[in-house]
């Protein structure tokens, strides 16, 4: 219980970035990388990506999750009025690995006009890799629906997983870049109509802002080259 205090001391310390910053960290194929310190229920984004395992009961409210004042995930469920739990808990939506559930939100409940689910699986077998699935099954739907931006939370640190950030953060760069040129290519070849993905605004709290930056900088400068 100490070592848990500690922590989340720690991560209250560490809040050097003010809510609501935002940094275009870079672009790539013509799509802006913006770093946004925000919550998924305040994002002004087309449509929000949030990011949660199979359930347990009670994951996102306890230990290892963040205290529910720094929890993007217990601020979801609570503008949502429980339906993130609901959903979740009742099985209509499990969580299993790049699973999605595409959810219209209430109007006045979420700032985005649209919330995708995407699944984690069990987070005793998660691993950093996913994440660049996550990323192009986002940037797919997104895509799909017709939409030029959205917003994206990864969602690990409420959850309780200690995940490496910027490993974290360029995976899912990595993952919305391939989907956008396997994209581009299908446009090119008359195989598609969609829109172009312009604008993706990647979520991190304020303990996380400059080091989710070094990962979607070095990510871009990667991608680049490829």
């Amino acid at each position: 219980m100490i070592a848990a205090v500690l922590v989340f001391s720690n991560l209250i310390l560490a809040q050097t970035t003010s809510v609501g910053t935002s940094k275009n960290w870079g672009s790539v194929d013509g799509i802006s990388m913006i770093g946004l310190v925000q919550g998924p229920s305040s994002a002004d984004a087309q449509l929000q990506v949030a990011c949660v395992f199979e359930y347990t009961e009670g994951d996102i409210f306890k230990a290892p999750a963040l205290p529910a004042n720094l929890n993007g995930l217990v601020h979801l469920d609570e503008a949502l009025k429980g339906e993130l739990t609901n959903i979740r808990k009742s099985g209509q939506f499990q969580g299993h690995s790049l699973e999605t559930l595409l959810i219209t939100p209430p109007a006045g409940s979420i700032s985005a006009k649209k919330l995708l689910l995407i699944g984690l699986g069990n987070r005793a077998a998660f691993t950093p890799d996913l994440m660049t699935s996550v990323g192009e099954v986002a940037a797919r739907e997104v895509m799909r629906l017709g939409l030029t931006d959205f917003a994206f939370a990864s969602d690990l640190k409420d959850a309780g997983i200690d995940s490496p950030t910027a490993l974290i953060a360029g995976n899912i760069v990595k993952g919305i870049v391939h989907a956008s040129r396997a994209e581009n290519y299908l446009k090119e070849h008359q195989l598609s109509n969609t829109r172009k993905l312009e604008k993706v605004y990647l979520l991190a709290g304020p303990s996380f802002f400059e080091t989710a930056g070094e990962g979607i900088s070095d990510a871009i400068a990667e991608v680049k080259n490829k």
